[in-house]
């Protein structure tokens, strides 16, 4: 049976999971970056994040792996993740020690306003852990962009052994209904949601931007003040897990959260 041309959200999550591949399974490799750098222009139009912050993740990642690999040792091996200059920490390392070193080296880059340390303390990942993955995080990606009642470039995806971590700007709908898409991926062990949450009329006022040509996300709709490339909102309280079924869901109260939901 043959198919039509592949649309532009596929081919950039085939360059996107290509490069994963090359840097995530490489054996000699002791530190990942998140693969912000892996960006077409069609992905740029279409994230939440603004031009600013889309370059200081890119540059976040970069430098924030040039510290990490300044300390690194034998028993290191961590992924950097940055979206919305909020850094994400995974992988192993071999003592509490070296897990606040690596949080207190990334948390100096510029630009960064907060570091999610998910390191664990043992043996790093072996190479079937990281291709499992990798699969997983495809097959993730690939639900998302499937969904018709979400926006799959909200959300940014990062698999550790099982443990999916979700990242974006996204509302608590789009939030909990991607958490309900991964959590029907098979190998899914656990998901963790570091989602910076914005009201439906935010959204409104970005697309509203975007339709006046203004080119750049706006993910704030108080008034506009002047502010550097590396002003961001200010994360507030953990988001509450999932109600379970036939609970109504609890009220956001909005910004930054973090909430395992297994």
């Amino acid at each position: 049976m043959t198919t039509k041309t592949t649309s532009p959200q596929r081919f950039a999550l085939a360059l996107t999971l290509g490069a994963a591949l090359v840097a995530g399974l490489s054996a000699c490799v002791p530190l990942v970056v998140g693969g912000a750098a892996v960006m077409g222009v069609g992905m740029v139009a279409t994230d939440r994040r603004s031009s600013g912050a889309q370059l200081d993740d890119q540059g976040i990642e970069l430098r924030a792996a040039a510290r990490v690999r300044d300390i690194a040792n034998d028993q290191m091996y961590v992924s950097v993740t940055s979206y919305n200059r909020q850094v994400l920490l995974t992988g192993a390392v071999g003592n509490d020690a070296d897990r606040r070193r690596v949080e207190e080296a990334v948390q100096r880059v510029d630009n960064v306003r907060s570091v999610v340390n998910e390191l664990t303390i043992g043996a790093p990942s072996t190479f079937q852990d990281r291709s499992n993955d990798l699969y997983v995080t495809g097959k993730i990606k690939a639900s998302l962009l499937d969904a018709k009642d979400i926006f799959a470039n909200s959300f940014k995806v990062v698999t550790e052994r099982g443990v999916v971590y979700l990242m974006g700007i996204a509302t608590r709908r789009e939030t909990d209904r991607a958490t309900e898409i991964t959590r029907g991926v098979s190998g899914v062990v656990k998901v963790v949601r570091v989602v910076e949450i914005v009201s439906e009329a935010e959204l409104a006022s970005q697309a509203q931007a975007q339709k006046g040509g203004t080119g750049a996300p706006v993910t704030n709709s108080a008034p506009a003040t002047p502010a550097s490339s590396s002003s961001s909102r200010v994360p507030l309280p953990p988001m509450e897990p999932l109600p379970s079924s036939g609970a109504a869901p609890a009220q956001p109260a909005g910004g930054a959260s973090t909430s395992p939901v297994r």
